[in-house]
């Protein structure tokens, strides 16, 4: 008789694992975890930035610039002081000759005129004042580093009123307070009444516009969702097995169901919003038993996180720690377990 342990399985020693891969692994999942780690930390507030820079690059560039330019050209056009020509009374003045190249000879400069002094724009079609000129020219760094002198005698003055009158230290904060009146003035008038019919005949319009009503019913379920508070009220998070018996989804009860329903039923019912992830404003409403519903330790908003995660998300009190795993060595294959626990290797008669 042989022992059948000399011929069958490794050895303790060659099963004995290399004690240089485990702490390879540990340190490999350690980086990759201290990374996703930093992912998670750095994120949040990155892509917060990023949507409201987003955000205010859209109405700067499709609110405030065109406002701005629109005041800007009022006060250019009532305040600018342009002169198609040299007037009959004027006195004109002429440089001296060092200051024409050296070339010996006078030239014209502009002229004088109701007590100001006028210089030919770029063009030399037209004159403007030369303080104008001279404000414009020392302060030219202050539209960039790569600024020019403007090229005709409007362009000087639309910079002058931007120096002058529109300075962005002063356009940006009015404008903002402006804005945010504004918004609050709207929400004041179509929140009922008159003005909210308006806005339903509005959207009812819109809405039958080819093409423009799929943009514009999209993104009117978005901002509906994100800042209309008052378009669904969620009473509570339940837990519901749905789409069938075993698989449990998340939703959100709106309130009590149809009465009829109920009736049916034989017990009361509730609405429930299914949201679908990773989409929340968008879903499907279910009727289900009160006494199928298990309320959860949710607040709406721990709710969304976890559908929009995927179920990544979970609230810390929320979150399950599974039993750690048993550290007694598994018994190889075609052992018997004793009464004791101990490993008994069958042997083999020749």
């Amino acid at each position: 008789m042989t022992d059948s342990s000399a011929s069958h399985g490794p050895s303790a020693e060659e099963t004995a694992t290399d004690p240089t891969e485990a702490p390879k692994r540990h340190g490999s999942g350690g980086v990759r975890h201290a990374l996703l780690r930093g992912l998670g930390v750095v994120l949040p507030p990155l892509l917060t930035i990023v949507v409201l820079i987003w955000a205010w690059n859209a109405i700067e560039n499709y609110v405030l610039r065109p406002v701005e330019t629109g005041i800007r050209g009022a006060l250019v056009w009532g305040l600018a002081d342009i002169q198609d020509s040299v007037p009959p009374s004027a006195v004109r003045t002429e440089s001296p000759a060092h200051e024409n190249n050296g070339q010996g000879s006078r030239g014209f400069k502009g002229f004088a005129y109701n007590g100001l002094s006028y210089v030919p724009d770029p063009t030399g079609r037209r004159y403007l004042p030369g303080y104008v000129v001279k404000e414009v020219d020392d302060r030219i760094d202050a539209f960039g580093p790569t600024a020019v002198p403007p090229g005709t005698a409007a362009a000087y003055w639309d910079r002058y009123v931007q120096l002058q009158y529109m300075p962005r230290s002063i356009v940006v904060p009015v404008f903002l307070i402006l804005f945010l009146s504004l918004l609050y003035f709207l929400g004041r008038l179509f929140t009922g009444g008159i003005g909210r019919w308006v806005l339903s005949t509005f959207d009812a319009t819109i809405l039958r516009i080819p093409i423009v009503n799929k943009v514009y019913g999209s993104v009117k379920q978005i901002t509906d969702f994100a800042f209309d508070d008052r378009q669904i009220e969620f009473n509570r998070v339940v837990a519901i097995q749905y789409p069938r018996e075993g698989i449990w989804s998340l939703g959100f009860v709106t309130g009590n169901s149809m009465k009829e329903i109920s009736e049916a039923a034989g017990e009361p019912m509730l609405s429930v919003l299914m949201p679908t992830s990773p989409m929340p404003m968008t879903g499907f409403t279910v009727t289900v038993r009160r006494s199928e519903a298990i309320d959860l330790d949710l607040t709406i908003d721990e709710a969304i996180q976890f559908v929009v995660s995927c179920g990544v998300v979970v609230p810390p009190q929320q979150r399950f720690v599974s039993p750690p795993e048993s550290t007694s060595p598994k018994p190889a294959p075609g052992a018997a377990i004793g009464p004791a626990g101990m490993t008994s290797v069958a042997n083999t008669v020749k």
